[in-house]
């Protein structure tokens, strides 16, 4: 209507809010930056963690200044910091190249992680080494395949955008086959881990996923590894169950249709000794595991969610 303020959040490729957006809101007769206001100002946040939203800087472009004036005003009022952009273009950049960047610097520590594996070097204790340098470095940490509504998928937005511009952005696509494959390297550790200690096949093997969520202390599965693996898994056979403190069930997915339902099976000594494997998807804090490392008769830890158990770790695999 007149005088409405219209802001795009949702993450997507340069472009969007002024050429698809725009045009759909302009069949109302009204005419962007005269009748009514349009803007885009990406949703940051980051589940799980302590950081409270409105102490994350707010990104603001608008589709004319006006537009992105009223936009940064509007979110003064809840945000303690407000960084406008010269337009929405712009600020459909900045945040795809927020999620970009972790995508990539993900893959590559996916890499050097596989690398050092077979050099007999702690990929994990590189990480912490390394995050002592105050200047010029960063830490991303290894896993068993990127999960969650965004940073899997929002990269590729902008591949295809650049398509049309007749550029490739080869990082972007690169790292994507990186972290896709990563759920089926850790289910072939796994399966190593279980005919060398074990001597056991991975067909008919109790396997045991902890960690149902794409992160640790969420409970959103969207895109989560661990399902990948869970799939993996029983397609070779494998009797799967998992545990997950904040996901009982395991939600519908047109993906993984024929895992909904599953319930998480509780953590105690009698469940864990039913199971050949654990194999660690998920590092939430409130898991006990000292006593998984107790328990278990074997553990894959794609997370070094194990690192600070002590004693026996002879049964401890790290993926």
């Amino acid at each position: 209507r007149k005088g409405a303020l219209v802001i795009l959040e949702s993450t997507t490729y340069p472009g969007t809010t002024q050429e698809v957006v725009l045009p759909i809101l302009e069949k109302s007769g009204l005419k962007a930056g005269v009748d009514f206001h349009l803007a885009f100002s990406p949703e940051r946040e980051d589940p799980g963690s302590a950081i409270e939203t409105k102490n994350i800087p707010k990104i603001v472009g608008g589709i004319d200044p006006y537009s992105g004036e009223l936009a940064a005003k509007l979110y003064s009022l809840g945000f303690a910091q407000v960084h406008p952009v010269s337009d929405a273009q712009t600020a459909e950049a900045v945040k795809i190249t927020e999620n970009i960047f972790r995508a990539v610097n993900i893959a590559l520590v996916n890499e050097l992680k596989l690398a050092y594996s077979r050099m007999g070097i702690n990929i994990w204790e590189v990480i912490d080494a390394a995050k002592t340098k105050p200047f010029g470095y960063m830490p991303f940490y290894p896993g068993p395949g990127l999960g969650g509504h965004c940073i899997p998928i929002d990269p590729f937005y902008l591949s295809w955008r650049a398509r049309a511009f007749e550029v490739e952005t080869k990082f972007i696509e690169l790292a994507g086959e990186v972290n896709r494959a990563m759920p089926r390297i850790v289910v072939q550790m796994l399966v190593s881990a279980l005919s060398e200690r074990q001597a056991k096949a991975i067909n008919g093997a109790k396997i045991l996923v902890l960690g149902a969520a794409y992160k640790k202390n969420v409970d959103d599965t969207r895109e989560s590894p661990a399902l990948h693996i869970m799939d993996l898994l029983q397609k070779m056979g494998a009797d799967v169950a998992y545990h997950d403190p904040y996901v009982p069930k395991i939600p519908s997915t047109r993906e993984y249709a024929h895992l909904a339902g599953m319930e998480s099976v509780s953590f105690t000594r009698d469940t864990l000794n039913r199971f050949d494997a654990v194999l660690i998807a998920t590092d939430h804090t409130n898991v006990d595991y000292a006593a998984l490392a107790a328990w278990a008769r074997l553990i894959v830890d794609t997370r070094n969610a194990t690192r600070h158990v002590s004693g026996a770790r002879d049964n401890i695999v790290h993926a």
